[in-house]
């Protein structure tokens, strides 16, 4: 008499970090779209940045940068998950000069998560403490804006210099976002405690 035996494909944790990961992308593209737009030459504001913060916090290097991936995936796929409901490789690429902020979040979520965890799998947001959140999620601004100011200045035809000038002014605001997004974090608001 034979007998039958399930045999799981994905063990059950795979499929939670999975389900994190998809859901902090949702959450990125939602932020994304409370963006304004900036007369000029100017990037929009938005806040995007808080779906790299969350994820590098939460999910930690691999599932954080899965995260962003799937993220940055669906929107070159044509779903408008960019500020301003922009969608597309060629926004990405060429776009208003900003494809390289994007690609800028993933990589910094991935080193966000591996300064804050200091491994592939996440640790609990309560063993990570402030200071070390604080550096990693500077880091990943650092991360970001050594992408985005070269890939801008390539872009747009603006020097270097000029680009880092233009983008100057978000620094401080970010920075802003990177404490909101510890106190949020910290506060158990989107971990369920």
């Amino acid at each position: 008499m034979a007998t039958e035996q399930s045999v799981d494909l994905v063990d059950d944790d795979t499929v939670g970090w999975f389900t994190k990961a998809v859901l902090l992308a949702a959450l990125t593209a939602a932020l994304a779209q409370i963006s304004i737009p900036l007369p000029g030459a100017l990037p929009p504001f938005s806040l995007q940045p808080f779906g790299m913060f969350f994820a590098g916090l939460l999910l930690g290097p691999l599932w954080g940068g899965v995260a962003l991936l799937l993220y940055v995936l669906v929107g070159i796929a044509g779903a408008p998950v960019f500020s301003n409901a922009n969608a597309g490789l060629g926004y990405v690429i060429a776009g208003q000069g900003t494809g390289g902020f994007l690609v800028g979040f993933l990589v910094g979520t991935v080193v966000a998560g591996a300064i804050a965890h200091r491994r592939t799998s996440p640790r609990p947001v309560a063993d990570l403490s402030i200071p070390v959140q604080a550096l990693a999620l500077t880091a990943a601004i650092v991360v970001v804006y050594a992408i985005g100011v070269p890939w801008m200045s390539m872009v747009t035809g603006l020097s270097l210099t000029r680009a880092a000038a233009l983008m100057a002014p978000y620094v401080p605001l970010d920075l802003v976002k990177l404490g909101v997004a510890i106190a949020i974090v910290q506060g158990g608001y989107l971990s369920g405690r």
